[in-house]
């Protein structure tokens, strides 16, 4: 058995548009690379980090904290030290935190022989994303684990249900570069909303599931609005507007806020679209003084890599 694992840590975009706190989808260009390994000496250690300044102590970093979870309840004869090469910008908005949470527990399971199931080890995630939220909570978590499109039938007990990935669907993204903590994004929330607009947002949600198994594009085209969550998050993120209104009009099938922001996610169908998106993206953002970078991916079917 190796003593020793590189693995590919992606990127995410939770929420989806509907589906606040329930749907994601794992993105192919974007992610974090880390190695895991065996040590005869217990406990878990995070020996390098580099990318961003976070912190080396396990029980302050999110993928301390998951690993420390999962660590303390299987008890196993050895220790783990955990290299991470960030890549992901904490606070982007498209999973920075739970790419560190779900790799450490995905490359620890798979040293010791994969005695934990994907629900489990995302279970075991939450613990670690907990800590950048405050709230445990798996819309990131679960595509990272499992791949392609997640619902998360329930955070407790943790149910994810995979959901088919049209094979000619394309995210594009644009980051600008500014930092939306995910707590601050949450606290501008609603306590309550109107019957009508649950009404909607739930039609969408299910419109959108079944979009995505009968490869229906103009469904999910229909589907991808956000009439609960956007209207409050897209105050913090300049010119929200003038790129939906921009990547729509060139024929994507829909563009909201990845996960709490400030990135942006649009969904098209067929590469070439995809990257028609980026253009109008890239200029409508080029005409600001903000900085940004924008990304095209395929939906990542396969989750976490190995090396």
């Amino acid at each position: 058995m190796k003593n020793e694992i590189k693995i590919f840590s992606p990127a995410t975009v939770a929420n989806v548009a509907c589906g606040f706190d329930v749907l994601g989808f794992c993105l192919d260009t974007i992610g974090d690379e880390m190695v895991v390994r065996k040590t005869q000496e217990k406990g878990i250690r995070i020996t390098k980090i580099e990318g961003y300044n976070l912190p080396y102590e396990a029980k302050k970093n999110v993928a301390g904290v998951s690993a420390l979870a999962m660590y303390n309840d299987l008890q196993p004869d050895c220790g783990f030290e955990i290299e991470i090469y960030k890549k992901i910008k904490p606070g982007s908005g498209i999973g920075s935190s739970s790419a560190s949470a779900a790799g450490s527990v995905f490359g620890m399971n798979e040293l010791l022989g994969k005695p934990l199931d994907k629900t489990k080890l995302t279970y075991y995630a939450m613990k670690g994303e907990a800590l950048a939220s405050q709230c445990e909570h798996a819309d990131n978590l679960a595509p990272a684990i499992f791949g392609g499109f997640t619902l998360v039938k329930s955070a407790c007990p943790l149910h994810v249900l995979e959901l088919p990935t049209p094979s000619d669907l394309y995210a594009t993204l644009i980051h600008p570069q500014i930092e939306i903590k995910t707590s601050e994004s949450r606290a501008l929330l609603p306590k309550d909303i109107s019957l009508q607009k649950a009404i909607t947002q739930w039609a969408n949600v299910g419109s959108l599931v079944h979009g995505l198994h009968t490869s229906n594009y103009e469904l999910i085209k229909d589907a991808l609005n956000d009439v609960v969550i956007e209207p409050y998050r897209k105050q913090l993120i300049p010119y929200f507007d003038n790129v939906k209104s921009a990547v729509l009009e060139v024929g994507a099938l829909g563009c909201a806020i990845s996960g709490s922001g400030p990135s942006i996610f649009a969904l098209s169908k067929s590469e070439a679209t995809a990257k028609t998106v980026q253009k109008a993206m890239y200029n409508t953002y080029s005409k600001t003084d903000i900085q940004f970078e924008t990304y095209v991916s395929k939906i990542n079917t396969e989750g976490i890599k190995i090396l």
